[in-house]
Order: structure tokens, then C-alpha cells, then sequence
């Protein structure tokens, strides 16, 4: 394989690369609202001549290049978050602007960098004759994962395959294209979105005597959420703390991989109520809690640790501890309703699609992440990448799905910084495209099916037991 063809490609391809991005950021596509992208990424493909070009039924835009029958797919979604408070904007999030060595809008590093370096690392794979012989290569635009992660993968694998084991069968592995700080990513926790609701029973405010305050309630509950998020595991804590999942004490199975991919956690996001009127004691309260989890950890065991709190139990009869269900309808109309839990996964570092992208980076870039240096801290990218190459990201992505509803491997590289996602002023690097570019390209050719094993897999989740595929 001619490493450096592949280096000289995807750098000549930078400004297309640039320009299409500023191009996907310039249409605002928040979660359901993808179809503007969904439309300019669809013209992109086409244009580069890929194979084939399709929209499916929930909106997820798939390019194909290649004719075999083994499938390595590359996945980028495609919807954004919103701007948040525009004030904190120093230019216009959606019109943007570019320095010659960033890109300034939002997307740009969550993710829609990724979609830019994965349309054209496999337009090169095309021009250099680097798809092997019996595969093809599936380029995903995903829709809704900012929503519900990895639901536009549960589509894919059981409308657009028929179902897992057909997927597993013909899908050798995923890259996800999510920001890595120039990280090769095996794993990431999972999470969960929990509701937590509290009954009451209203009065008028000059009396509240009278009545049964479910706010109140709700205070010593989301006392007790702190103090399991905070506490530590010692005899002395009556909620012991999350971080017990580290100690072999309390999860001998699954202590290492826990301590691999960090301590699990969780927070109260939202907050509700009723009450007949300002002047009136509250009726009902709720909370939304997001709920991270480690290896060790299961849908199960998060469900009942939120109804074991001392606060819960006081209230026992008037508390209600489920998890959110997930019905939005996608920018086609379609609605694929699940749950809200996203398993935790871990790959083995020695799998064949981890080392693959391992040997494409040593081969093209060395064994050290790279990316864009700096003398401003805004625009520095390597003051997060002084880690080892081959780690796990922080936040979830649709490998949640793919590898841990499904057991398709996956594993992650892309372009831009974690700490980018969700943020203001939200830039990334024009080099990171590049890089990331020329990886994908490399990567089919260093595949090595016979060095696939059956066990690549380190840690998957438990799931839920209802019926939901």
C-alpha cells in the first residue's frame, strides 16, 4: 500500500473537504430537522461517483462504493444540538468562518467533521484501488443521535437489514467517525435517561399545612441523587457513591474495565411540576436524571439503586422510578420508538478492527496522536492529546447500538475534540480532516480477516428484557 499516495490525496482534497463541511454547517440540523443536510450530503456523494446513493425510511442518508459482499461501514451522524444562547457566539453559529487552519460553526467537530473525512477517505479509497476485493464500504449519515443515541442504527440494522444476525453476518465492523482527539477509541460507558416521579397533594399557599408538598419530596430525593454521584464507599457512607464500581470489593467481575473506562455517573437535568396556581402547594413533581454507566452496571441495577435511596423509600408509595421512552418522529415522519438506554461496550485492544486502525496511523502518522498546534489556547488542539493512542471517549455515540445492542464491532476515530461537542464558538481543524481522511482510506487494506475472533468483544452491557430489537 502506497502510504504516502494516500497522505498526497487526502491533503490535495482538504479545501473540497473544508468547503463541504462550511456547506453542512450552513444548514441548521438539529435532531428531525436533518433533511436540508441529509439533501447537500446526498449531492456530495453523487458527485464524488459513489456507487450508490440512498435516503432510507427514518432519513439516514448511506453512500455505498464497492460491489463485494462483506460490508465495512463508516458512521457519522448528521443532526447537531442547538446554538443555546446566542450571545455566546462570537460569530453567527451556522454561517461561520474559517482561519487556515480552522473551521468555526456548529457541527464542525459533532460531528458533521466526521461525515466531510469519511465521504472523501472513501472517494480515495475509489481512486487508489483500496476497496479489497469481496467488500464494499456503507458511508452513514445518521439522523437523531443528539436525540436518542444509536436509534438510527436500530432502524438500519431491522428495517434496512433484516434484523441482527443478518446484520452481523454481512457488517465486519463500524468506524465511528465521533471526535477522538486524534485518538483511536475502543469503548465508551453507556447511559441511561431515568424519571423520577413524586405525587403530592395541593392546598392553598397561606395554609401549605393543609396540604402535601411533592417539591419538598422531591428536595431530599435529588439530595440523595447528589450524594450517590459525590459519596465514596467506605463503611461511613450511608449511599455509597458511584465510584464503588472501581473497587473489585463491590463489582469483582468487571472492576478493570470499569476502572478502563471510568467511574460511572449521574446528575438531575430537568426538573417539572404541577400546582393549581402560584398561590398553591405543588401536586406533583418529576425529575430527568442521566444516568452514565460503567462495566458492571446494568439497566437493572440503576433502575433499583434510585429506588433503594433512603429518600425514595421515606416516599415509597407516592415515588415513581422509570425510564424514558423515546417516540419523536424523524424529519420523513417515521417513528421508531425505544427506550432510552444505550449499553455500555469495550473492545479488546488487540481485536482486528482496533489493530487496523492502529496499523493505518502508525503507517501514516506515526504512533503518537497528531493534530494542529498552536500558540493560542482556542485554536490549540494538542494540549488534549497528550494520551495514549488507543483509548475511550467520554460521551456516548450510536456504538451503543451498533456494537452494544448488536455486537458489530465498532471502534472510533475522527476528527475534532470532545470538548468541542455541545459547546459555543464549537470549531475544528482542518488538518484533523485530513488525517482522518487518509486513515479511513487505508484502513479496508489493513484489515485482517483472518486474525478476527469471535471473543474481540471485552464487555457489552446487559440489556433490558422487553421485546424491543
Amino acid at each position: 500500500m502506497d502510504f504516502e499516495a494516500i497522505k498526497a490525496a487526502a491533503q490535495n482534497y482538504q479545501a473540497d473537504m473544508t468547503r463541504f463541511l462550511r456547506e453542512m454547517i450552513s444548514h441548521p440540523s438539529e435532531s428531525c430537522e436533518e433533511r436540508e443536510v441529509v439533501h447537500c450530503i446526498k449531492a456530495e456523494m453523487e458527485r464524488l461517483g459513489y456507487d450508490k446513493v440512498e435516503v432510507d425510511g427514518l432519513g439516514n442518508v448511506i453512500g455505498w462504493m464497492g460491489d463485494g459482499e462483506k460490508i465495512i461501514a463508516i458512521d457519522s451522524h448528521i443532526d447537531t444540538v442547538g446554538i443555546g444562547n446566542l450571545s455566546n457566539w462570537e460569530a453567527d453559529p451556522y454561517e461561520g468562518y474559517e482561519t487556515e487552519d480552522v473551521i468555526y460553526g456548529r457541527g464542525g467537530s459533532d460531528q458533521e467533521g466526521g461525515m466531510a473525512s469519511a465521504v472523501y477517505g472513501v472517494k480515495i479509497m475509489k481512486e487508489l484501488n483500496l476497496i479489497p476485493a469481496g467488500y464494499k464500504i456503507m458511508v452513514v449519515g445518521s439522523v437523531q443521535e443528539e436525540d436518542c443515541d444509536g436509534m438510527c442504527w436500530q432502524y438500519i440494522v431491522n428495517k434496512d437489514f433484516n434484523g441482527p444476525e443478518d446484520a452481523r453476518s454481512k457488517i465486519e465492523f463500524v468506524i465511528s467517525t465521533e471526535p477522538t482527539d486524534g485518538g483511536i477509541y475502543r469503548g465508551h460507558r453507556g447511559r441511561m435517561e431515568i424519571r423520577v416521579d413524586v405525587k403530592g397533594i395541593s392546598c392553598h399557599g397561606s395554609a401549605p399545612e393543609r396540604g402535601d408538598n411533592a417539591i419538598y419530596k422531591m428536595a431530599d430525593i435529588i439530595q440523595n441523587i447528589r450524594s450517590l454521584n459525590e459519596n465514596g464507599d467506605g463503611p461511613s457512607n450511608e449511599i455509597k457513591g458511584l465510584v464503588k464500581m472501581l473497587n473489585p470489593e463491590f463489582n469483582p467481575e468487571h472492576a478493570e474495565d470499569a476502572q478502563f473506562l471510568g467511574r460511572g455517573t449521574c446528575t438531575v437535568s430537568q426538573i417539572f411540576y404541577t400546582s393549581p396556581s402560584r398561590c398553591a402547594v405543588a401536586d406533583s413533581c418529576a425529575i430527568s436524571v442521566d444516568r452514565r454507566m460503567t462495566a458492571g452496571e446494568t439497566w437493572d441495577s440503576c433502575l433499583k439503586e434510585i429506588e433503594a435511596l433512603p429518600a425514595v423509600q421515606k416516599y415509597k408509595d407516592d415515588v415513581k422510578v422509570s425510564m424514558y421512552m423515546y417516540d419523536r418522529p424523524s424529519w420523513t415522519g417515521e417513528v421508531y420508538e425505544t427506550e432510552c438506554f444505550f449499553p455500555t461496550w469495550i473492545n479488546k485492544e488487540s481485536a482486528a478492527h482496533v489493530q487496523a486502525l492502529a496499523d493505518a496511523h502508525k503507517a501514516l502518522w506515526g504512533e503518537v496522536r497528531i493534530g494542529h498546534a498552536d500558540a493560542d489556547p482556542k485554536y490549540d488542539a494538542m494540549h488534549l492529546r497528550n494520551r495514549p493512542l488507543i483509548d475511550k471517549w467520554t460521551f456516548s455515540t450510536n456504538c451503543v447500538s451498533i456494537q452494544g445492542r448488536y455486537g458489530i464491532p465498532c471502534v472510533g476515530f475522527g476528527p475534532g475534540a470532545e470538548s468541542q461537542a455541545h459547546a459555543p464558538n464549537e470549531i475544528t481543524w482542518k488538518q484533523d480532516l485530513v488525517t482522518c481522511a487518509a486513515l479511513y482510506a487505508a484502513v479496508p487494506g489493513l484489515y485482517k480477516t483472518e486474525e478476527k475472533t469471535e471473543n474481540a468483544t471485552e464487555f457489552r452491557q446487559s440489556l433490558t428484557d422487553n421485546d424491543i430489537q
